[in-house]
């Protein structure tokens, strides 16, 4: 009997707290199912009011004004943004038929430039570096039929490419192309001072004298030229020096030496703006990186 009213207390203890659990979960259902069709009807009666929802339209992005006239010049490879300013002065450049002489005009998408009665557009800039070979020219073309080195770039670029500077026909050595029109005037330009490293062998022992020469300057008709840096060339015979400059001078080195008494038998640009030819075979040529590109263009 005491295992008899002891299952029945237990059982009875168990049965009524399992039923009070049942009635507060069978609450708690009826409330939240009550509060769920609150939230319905009052949603459904806003969907179903006189200003219906509206998803909001992404912005469109702007469009661009267009490009200004001298920048779409430069850019077609006539020539740098201040030469292009001269030349819209003068009215050289037509947009669509007409003459245009503001400096702030802008070309849009679809517009036709001429440039002194010819079709342009914008190229993609193209940056080549060369290894120059002897017996070839630094000029776009030649009235002798002489071999230029673009015949040797031919290859580069769908684009016509200009030298930056000029090496003459015996020199070897750097040598830039391009059809930046802003980079090439930057680089060409004395204000900037770009400098150049030659490879230079003599016929004879440059002394320590005309170093100091050198160095103080020899006048000509352009002005006073001097050299920044000259050494000689270690491991090699005295007759070769290494000369750092930034003059840009028609054969200015040549010229220097000469007035010296020397002559230059071998003239090899072996740096031009912070670019070498390591790597680079005589006659061949190679693309510049973007990195030697940014670098250029913050000299």
């Amino acid at each position: 009997m005491k295992n008899n009213k002891s299952y029945e207390r237990k059982g009875s203890g168990r049965n009524e707290k399992s039923h009070k659990k049942d009635y507060f979960k069978t609450n708690d259902r009826r409330e939240n199912k009550q509060k769920s069709k609150d939230k319905f009807e009052d949603r459904k009666k806003f969907t179903s009011s006189s200003t219906p929802f509206r998803k909001r339209t992404p912005k469109t992005p702007k469009q661009s004004d267009g490009t200004r006239l001298n920048k779409y010049i430069a850019n077609s490879g006539v020539c740098s943004r201040r030469e292009a300013d001269i030349f819209i002065q003068n009215g050289v450049v037509e947009v669509n038929g007409k003459i245009i002489t503001e400096f702030g005009y802008k070309v849009k998408p679809g517009d036709e430039v001429f440039f002194d009665g010819r079709y342009i557009r914008p190229e993609k800039n193209v940056y080549v570096l060369l290894n120059k070979p002897k017996g070839y020219i630094s000029t776009t073309k030649d009235e002798k039929a002489r071999k230029t080195v673009l015949d040797l770039v031919a290859n580069a670029s769908p684009y016509r490419l200009y030298p930056v500077g000029r090496l003459d026909r015996q020199t070897t050595g750097v040598l830039l192309l391009t059809n930046d029109g802003d980079l090439t005037k930057k680089l060409t330009h004395p204000s900037h001072e770009v400098k150049k490293i030659y490879h230079v062998t003599l016929n004879k022992k440059v002394s320590i004298e005309d170093f100091g020469k050198l160095l103080e300057g020899l006048r000509f008709e352009e002005g006073i030229a001097k050299v920044d840096k000259i050494s000689y060339i270690e491991g090699s015979p005295k007759n070769e020096v290494g000369v750092e400059i930034h003059i840009g001078w028609n054969r200015i080195i040549r010229r220097m030496f000469e007035r010296l008494g020397y002559e230059v038998e071998k003239l090899d640009r072996v740096m031009f703006a912070g670019l070498t030819k390591k790597a680079l075979k005589r006659g061949y040529w190679r693309i510049l990186t973007d990195l030697e590109v940014n670098t250029l263009k913050m000299l």
